[in-house]
């Protein structure tokens, strides 16, 4: 089986080997990644990775500054998107953990019983008092999760999608493929949550605008869970937020951003299943030619760079502040209440 997956970067070299060696162990078997104005040697080690055969590595095509959908429309033309069986549309902050089977994506659409899609929920993992970056697999480190129905005051959780090559594809969308304009109901793709069911129709049909990145996440987890680390350390975070948004230009990783995704009440260790296979695999990587000398190259300027920034008065504070947030929100607060729920 054919899998691509298709992602965008910008300043993410610490954590791709890491990335890339999860998704072979899980079943990818292509990788098409986009990168735009990197100074964290990014570029360099997927370069590298490319001329290993291991990926394939584009500038991002982007004439504006919706710097992810236009690398979408580029790659839908790919032939390494169109000759897959199935396309992973993802961030390298994001692990697919699958609890059926081997715990491969083949494994996960043969327990949906081969849908021509599979969105998955998001599961947040929260820095849960990481201050220091460490170049150790992020899946090992960060084990705090929230409530695993429950974000930031909403039952509905955002997805990401995986997608058979016969969706009647009108364009990728980042966290899930639209449809081709008026097709009729009989012609519309099978597709189904992360337990194999139905999604719901109006996700479905993206008849609801506000709704059509999530849907409820109460039971639609049983095959698989989408692992989101999105803070990683605080470290880590500080760079983040100096390097913006890989997406779209102007946005800020602000404390909202950090106490919506820190919410860190409950343990979860299910995907260190992964961590013997995933250690064999990076060290594959390493072992290619130049690899080690350029991932080391990037977890040298990224811990330069937080080193710099931490010169600069607005990040100590920064640091300071986000040291001190507040690690559930005040909408989660009120849900939980209301579902008598303990906090």
């Amino acid at each position: 089986m054919r899998i691509t997956a298709v992602t965008c970067v910008k300043n993410e070299g610490p954590f791709l080997l890491e990335w890339i060696a999860f998704h072979r162990v899980v079943g990818v078997s292509d990788f098409l990644f986009y990168s735009n104005d990197c100074s964290d040697g990014t570029d360099r080690l997927l370069d590298g990775l490319a001329t290993a055969g291991i990926v394939t590595h584009l500038p991002n095509p982007a004439q504006g500054r919706n710097y992810q959908m236009e690398a979408l429309r580029h790659a839908a033309k790919q032939d390494i998107v169109t000759g897959a069986d199935w396309v992973w549309v993802a961030d390298v902050d994001e692990f697919p953990n699958i609890h059926v089977g081997d715990h491969t994506l083949p494994a996960l659409i043969k327990a949906c019983d081969d849908p021509q899609a599979i969105s998955l929920t998001f599961q947040f993992f929260a820095n849960a008092g990481i201050e220091k970056f460490k170049d150790v697999p992020v899946i090992e480190q960060f084990t705090r999760t929230h409530n695993p129905d429950i974000w930031c005051g909403e039952l509905a959780i955002e997805v990401k999608t995986l997608m058979r090559h016969d969706f009647p594809l009108k364009y990728f969308g980042a966290h899930r493929p639209f449809f081709r304009d008026k097709l009729p109901p009989r012609k519309h793709p099978r597709w189904t949550d992360g337990s194999g069911r139905d999604v719901p129709q109006k996700f479905l049909v993206a008849a609801n605008p506000r709704r059509i990145r999530k849907f409820p996440a109460a039971g639609a987890r049983n095959f698989a869970t989408l692992h989101h680390y999105a803070l990683r350390s605080l470290d880590s975070y500080l760079v983040k937020n100096d390097r913006g948004d890989v997406n779209r230009e102007n946005r800020a990783f602000d404390d909202s951003y950090w106490r919506e995704r820190n919410d860190d009440g409950v343990e979860d260790h299910s995907i260190h299943r992964y961590l013997p296979a995933l250690r064999t695999e990076m060290t594959r990587l390493r072992a290619l030619p130049g690899i080690a000398g350029l991932h080391d190259d990037c977890v040298r300027l990224h811990r330069e760079r937080c080193a710099q920034l931490l010169e600069q008065r607005p990040y100590r504070k920064m640091r300071r502040h986000l040291r001190q947030t507040s690690t559930i929100s005040a909408e989660e607060t009120e849900l939980r209440a209301l579902l008598g729920l303990d906090t």
